[in-house]
């Protein structure tokens, strides 16, 4: 097995998406679980909502709008919040002003991947809306990260001043809708298996064993 490439996990996300916040706690915790077993996990766009302005929109009326009534929103993220606390996610729900436009967003994920921070940057992007209600919509904002993440802000800055690499977010966007994603997060383990939502990590990890283990009978068997 040590002659095998690391085993691919490609994570199909949104950055506002709570449930990809606590997926990625699961994939963590799964992963940590089967350490004899090499992997390198990749990130890729999704939009929850394509819709949203650049500049985006206001939190409650967002809520508002796609449940039906805040009570109703109010009902559902609270068990959301639930589900956080058991993966030591705290979320501050009422902390956050705006719903981003996420596409500037996966433009930063997908950069930090030539310096190999994607896990870092995706983190921080995390962490900064849904722990501190930071706004996303700025480049300010995604400049303080990849800096923080330690990558060059100031040609990040640069970037995200133009149009470069949008239409490679979008592609990867409608590459995952053309794919069967139809929600996120998504983990799909060898280019072979697919697990739809944030499964717990006793199941990650299971899929991630059937993965590698078939994947070296296969090879044995060639």
């Amino acid at each position: 097995m040590s002659d095998m490439p690391p085993l691919t996990v490609d994570v199909v996300s949104d950055v506002m998406c709570p449930w990809c916040f606590i997926g990625k706690r699961r994939l963590e915790a799964a992963l940590r679980s089967v350490p004899q077993l090499d992997f390198h996990v990749r990130w890729h766009p999704f939009q929850l909502d394509a819709t949203l302005p650049k500049t985006g929109k206001d939190r409650q009326q967002y809520l508002s709008d796609k449940f039906g009534g805040l009570e109703r929103a109010a009902a559902i993220y609270s068990n959301i919040k639930a589900a956080g606390l058991e993966e030591g996610i705290d979320f501050a729900f009422d902390d956050i002003k705006l719903s981003p436009n996420t596409l500037d967003c996966h433009r930063l994920i997908l950069w930090s991947r030539a310096d190999k921070l994607q896990d870092e940057v995706v983190e921080r992007l995390f962490k900064a809306y849904f722990l501190d209600g930071e706004d996303l919509t700025k480049a300010e904002t995604l400049v303080r990260i990849s800096d923080e993440a330690g990558m060059e802000s100031d040609l990040v800055e640069h970037l995200l001043g133009t149009e470069t690499d949008l239409d490679k977010v979008e592609a990867g966007i409608q590459k995952a809708q053309e794919s069967g994603v139809t929600g996120v997060p998504c983990f799909i383990i060898d280019g072979r298996f697919v697990l739809a939502g944030a499964e717990k990590p006793e199941t990650i990890a299971a899929a991630l064993m059937h993965a590698d283990e078939t994947r070296t009978n296969e090879d044995a068997s060639a």
